[in-house]
Parts: structure tokens; C-alpha cells; sequence
């Protein structure tokens, strides 16, 4: 049997009444979470820019773009909502997938809901199924797949967009396999666009794409069944001989589940996730020893080199640069004491007194050849002391570092109640936290409907 089709078995065999609770509570966290930061996500230019190109506005359909009163096609709501989900880079992380995993998911699974409609069930259902895909995915192709340069959030993810249509269509294993062979064709995405709007467009597209794949195969379309395992398919093209183990992906299916461990890092900021320790421990230095810019001669951080590669920018060119700006992030939570998403929109990153504090940041690699997810930070102070402080991992990076509920729920309404009356949020969020009792997905995808702003039409 092909590995197409031993991933489709696997796939087709995940049922609701077999995930523990705590899987899908977490399912549920990270879909809520998904939900805030894609609607906060519309009113940016990243988001507008290919809803005018694409005429998205006039062109009918069932599928609603997201804080607004338009609908279009499913495949377009897929795309656009897609870019949105990823614009502000305030999604959630996985550390198997080394990248975003809910935002491949959710927009193209509540389009299609709008045209198909199922229950909030089922979305769960095929949600930790995608979610468990794209994941084991890293597990077979990481670290040459990520190192090489390809973006995992979308050359990945793109599996778990296919899967969690295909759940939804209900693909039997030949179709799904189909599904996902048609998506080695479609994985796409290079870190070289990190920094620019071309990296939440990856998202869009694999919203896009994976729910295309997911239609196409349930209609018949072909596709060969050994796209991954050829000599010229998917893990030799993308990765290359001997630095790949199919066994790793489909040995152990489930158990753990990926949703659960590693588990699902829900971002306290909205930048770059690898910027975040760095950050975490600059505030604990601050706020243990009530520093102010004022008081800091030098700011020196050490982070893994592989993350440090993408986030070495020292004078960040825009708003968008500034969030993978390692530099950045440390000078601005300096100078403010917290990090808001008004800290990475228009000309907030030419504040001369940030500009200021960039000069006295030194940001090199750290030498612990195993710790991917840590930071150390030292501050030397204008009295000559030197404070240091190492953070293995930052707050949210998964469940034994997790966020509190409060604190999730606080980010929601922050970013749903920029597009949504405040008390529609607040319905959003019931909703979503009742998730598995809802009899049609599509009292969600209702609830983000508004004309408060006209968000995506706007300017």
C-alpha cells in the first residue's frame, strides 16, 4: 500500500468519541483563538489587498468573508480569510510542525461549512484530524525540511487543509489519498518572504489549495498515489535523499495525539513566536528590578541560531519587519513594559525613542545545540550592573508553559472586538467555547458576519 493511502487510513479512522476531553478542549482553545486574531487580521492592508484584486466583494456565493456582510465562493473565503487568519502573526505555534497550525485550518473549514453545513462536532472531528496530519508531517521531514528554507505553516499545512476538508466531505480513503496527493503538487511557501505580506499569503493559499484538493479528489480527480514516496515526489523533491522517514510520520498515529503533545502554543504577542523569549525575559528583567530605558546601557540576548536567522533585524523597514525583528521586539517592550499590536502597525516602528534603544541591542546565537525554544537575556544598567535571565521556554509555548483561560479569553475579545460589537464578541466566544454542542457550524461563521466596519472593502 502506498504511503498516500496509509496516511488516508489513518486518517479516516480518527473518530470524535475517541479523543480524550482534553483534546478537544484544546481543539476548541485553538480554533477560538483562530477566530480572534482572523478578525482582527481583515482590517489589515495584507488582507485587503487580494480581496480587491480577487473582486471577492462581487462575486457571489455562500462562504462569509470574515467581519463583514460579504459573501463569495468557498474557495475565495478560503483564500482570503486564510491571508487574514496569518496577517498579524498572532496565530497559534506547534513544535513538531515548526510553524502555525490552526490558521491552514479553520478558514477553510468554516467556508466550506457555509456551503455545506455540519455540525460543530464534526468540525472538531476533522479539525484534530488535519491538525494531526500537518503536525506528523514535521516529524518525518524536520529539521532539513525547515532549515532548507521552506515554511512549514504552509508546505505542510497544506496536508492538514486537505485533511480537514476531506473529513468534511467525507472522502473515503482512495478520494483523501487522492486529496493528498494533489497537495504535494500544491505545497509552496520560502522563508526568504518572512518579514513581508507574502508570508500570510502562503496561508491563504493553503486554505486555498487544500480545500480545492479536497473538491477536486470528491469529484474524481486523479492523482498518483506514490506523490510522496516517488523518486521525483514530495519527500525527495522537497527534502532529499536521506533526510526523511516516512516511518516516523505513520508510526504511532495518534497516540499521543499531536493536539496534546507537544500541544498547542497559543501566542501572548503579536510577533514572531521566536521573538518571544527573548521578550519574556527582557520583561522579567524589567519588571523585577523597575528598569527603564533610561537606566539600560545594553541589551545583549542569545537565541537558537536556526531562529535567529529570520529575526537578526536590527533596523526593521516596516511594520511588518519589526515583528520578526528579535531587536525590535526587546526595544519596544523596554520602552513600553508589554507588547500590544499597536506596537507593530503603521510608522510605530520608526519611534525614535525605540530607534534609540535598538542601538544598545546585540543579538547573537546561542551555542545549546538542543534548545530551540529558549533565550537568554543579560541587560547591563547605566550603574555598571549586569542582570541575566534564561528563559527555556516562552509563556504559552505549550501546555506545560499554557496561558490562562482568562488570558486567552482577554486576547479574543482584544482582537474580535476591533471588527465585532463588543457584545457579538462576547456571543463569538460563547459559541466557540460550546464548540461541540452546536447543531450547525454555520451559528459561528454568523456570528463574525457585520457591518460595523465593511472591513475587507474598506480604503
Amino acid at each position: 500500500m502506498t504511503i498516500a493511502l496509509e496516511f488516508a487510513k489513518r486518517i479516516n479512522a480518527m473518530k470524535f468519541e475517541d479523543y480524550p476531553q482534553e483534546a478537544i478542549d484544546w481543539a476548541k482553545v485553538a480554533i477560538i483563538d483562530t477566530l480572534g486574531v482572523t478578525l482582527a487580521g481583515t482590517l489589515e492592508e495584507t488582507t485587503k489587498i487580494p480581496f480587491r484584486v480577487m473582486g471577492a466583494g462581487t462575486a457571489p456565493g455562500p462562504s462569509l468573508l470574515w467581519g463583514s456582510a460579504m459573501r463569495t465562493s468557498p474557495l475565495d473565503a478560503a483564500l482570503i480569510n486564510g491571508v487574514a487568519a496569518h496577517a498579524l502573526d498572532f496565530d497559534d505555534c506547534h513544535d513538531t510542525l515548526g510553524g502555525h497550525p490552526s490558521a491552514p485550518l479553520v478558514p477553510c473549514g468554516l467556508a466550506l461549512g457555509d456551503d455545506i453545513g455540519f455540525s460543530g462536532r464534526d468540525f472538531i472531528e476533522a479539525f484534530i484530524a488535519g491538525y494531526e496530519m500537518e503536525a506528523r508531517m514535521g516529524l518525518g521531514v524536520h529539521m532539513t525540511h525547515y532549515t532548507k528554507g521552506w515554511h512549514p505553516t504552509s508546505s505542510l499545512g497544506i496536508f492538514g487543509a486537505a485533511t480537514t476538508c476531506g473529513r468534511l466531505l467525507k472522502l473515503d480513503d482512495e478520494k483523501m489519498a487522492v486529496a493528498l496527493a494533489l497537495s504535494c503538487s500544491m505545497s509552496s511557501g520560502i522563508k526568504a518572504n518572512f518579514g513581508t505580506m507574502t508570508k500570510p499569503l502562503h496561508v491563504g493559499l493553503v486554505n486555498r489549495n487544500g480545500l480545492f484538493a479536497a473538491l477536486m479528489a470528491k469529484e474524481g480527480f486523479t492523482a498518483s498515489f506514490e506523490a510522496f514516496e516517488h523518486k521525483q515526489g514530495y519527500f525527495e523533491v522537497y527534502n532529499g535523499a536521506g533526510t526523511y522517514d516516512a516511518n516516523k510520520i505513520l508510526d504511532g498515529w495518534g497516540d499521543p495525539l499531536q493536539i496534546l503533545q507537544p500541544g498547542v502554543a497559543i501566542k501572548q504577542y503579536p510577533s514572531c513566536a521566536a521573538t518571544h523569549p527573548a521578550a519574556d525575559a527582557l520583561l522579567m528583567i524589567k519588571n523585577d528590578n523597575n528598569l527603564t530605558a533610561d537606566d539600560v546601557t545594553k541589551i545583549e540576548s542569545k537565541t537558537y541560531e536556526w531562529r535567529l536567522q529570520h529575526t537578526n533585524r536590527p533596523d526593521p523597514k516596516s511594520a511588518l519587519d519589526a515583528k520578526f525583528s528579535v531587536q525590535y521586539v526587546m526595544a519596544r517592550a523596554l520602552l513600553d513594559g508589554q507588547l500590544k499590536l499597536e506596537h507593530f502597525e503603521g510608522d510605530a516602528f520608526t519611534d525614535p525613542k525605540v530607534k534609540d534603544i535598538l542601538k544598545r541591542v546585540e543579538s547573537t546565537a546561542h551555542d545549546l545545540a538542543d534548545d530551540r525554544f529558549s533565550a537568554t537575556v543579560t541587560i547591563t544598567t547605566k550603574d555598571g550592573q549586569t542582570i541575566e535571565q534564561y528563559i527555556p521556554r516562552a509563556r504559552g509555548r505549550g501546555p506545560s508553559v499554557a496561558l490562562a483561560p482568562e488570558d486567552v479569553q482577554t486576547k479574543f475579545i482584544n482582537c474580535a472586538s476591533r471588527v465585532l460589537p463588543g457584545d457579538q464578541a462576547e456571543q463569538l466566544l460563547a459559541a466557540g467555547e460550546a464548540l461541540e454542542t452546536l447543531g450547525d457550524i454555520r451559528n459561528i461563521t454568523k456570528l463574525m458576519e457585520t457591518t460595523k466596519a465593511n472591513v475587507q472593502a474598506a480604503e
